[in-house]
């Protein structure tokens, strides 16, 4: 129905609400995080992951860093396995699944990785073609792969570059020739492993302009990672701070703005503790 908006009811249940009809309750969380835990030997990254993203929102994770953010991604496309609990992907367990069912889930889910992670010894339309080569070999043919990459970069506002190499973009090009890569399998949820980090401002804010324009073109659901609160502000529906093991904070960029949680405020503001040990210093 045309002219929904989301917000969040007095339980923190999503809700869509339109002028004629008032609000609803959103569908079933499209992705749901269930007491998710993590161990890398001796280092606890998830002791009780609990998390629920809905169809067509932007939510952002923030954290320190080494809290697990960017591990989060990795389990719910079946790259990493939690140690316990449940990952459920449109009403399938994710932590079940055999390669051949993680590679539909890889269909419809698709990464930007932080560093943008382009094969240097392809052009840029190879690369950006890599995912319908490797995903939709049988189903497209060589013209309809050269049309969809075309697509994709005039979306991240690259255009008529597919034969430049990865070598000759700047760091700003690069992130949006990964994104290119990342639309052109049409996925229906976009995951963004810290997509500003390393770019200048002007390049921030066009990663935050596509972001928030790919989200209202495409209806993609978006997962960001970053430490860029100023980003996570502009771009976010909803954000979830992680922090030892767990999530502290959920909600509107309006509920962690005013929140009196000491290390969410300490966080958006950047003030490290007063009293820290040099172990503490060291491992951050």
């Amino acid at each position: 129905m045309p002219g929904a908006h989301r917000t969040l009811g007095t339980g923190g249940q999503l809700l869509l609400c339109y002028s004629a009809l008032g609000c609803i309750l959103a569908s079933n969380p499209l992705i749901r995080f269930h007491n998710v835990q993590k161990t890398f030997g001796p280092k606890v990254v998830y002791r009780g992951l609990n998390l629920e993203m809905h169809r067509g929102e932007v939510l952002t994770m923030v954290g320190g860093s080494g809290v697990g953010k960017s591990v989060m991604l990795k389990m719910l496309i079946g790259l990493l396995k939690p140690d316990a609990g449940s990952i459920v992907f449109d009403g399938e367990e994710v932590t079940t699944m055999k390669e051949r069912q993680l590679a539909r889930v890889r269909q419809r889910i698709a990464m930007l990785f932080q560093s943008g992670a382009l094969f240097d010894s392809l052009t840029v339309g190879q690369n950006v073609a890599y995912g319908l080569e490797e995903h939709f070999q049988h189903k497209m043919t060589r013209s309809e792969i050269e049309d969809r990459v075309d697509w994709a970069l005039s979306l991240v506002d690259l255009p008529g570059i597919e034969l430049m190499r990865p070598a000759d973009l700047s760091g700003g090009m690069r992130k949006r020739v990964g994104l290119a890569r990342a639309i052109a399998v049409r996925p229906e949820v976009l995951l963004y492993d810290e997509p500003t980090t390393g770019l200048d401002p002007i390049n921030t804010a066009r990663v935050n302009h596509l972001i928030m324009g790919l989200q209202e073109r495409l209806k993609i659901t978006s997962i960001v990672v970053t430490h860029d609160m100023k980003s996570a502000f502009t771009i976010s529906d909803r954000m979830a701070m992680v922090h030892t093991g767990r999530i502290i904070c959920w909600g509107t960029v309006e509920k962690f703005r005013a929140s009196t949680d000491p290390r969410v405020h300490d966080f958006i503001e950047g003030v490290a503790p007063v009293k820290e040990d040099v172990e503490t210093l060291l491992n951050a």
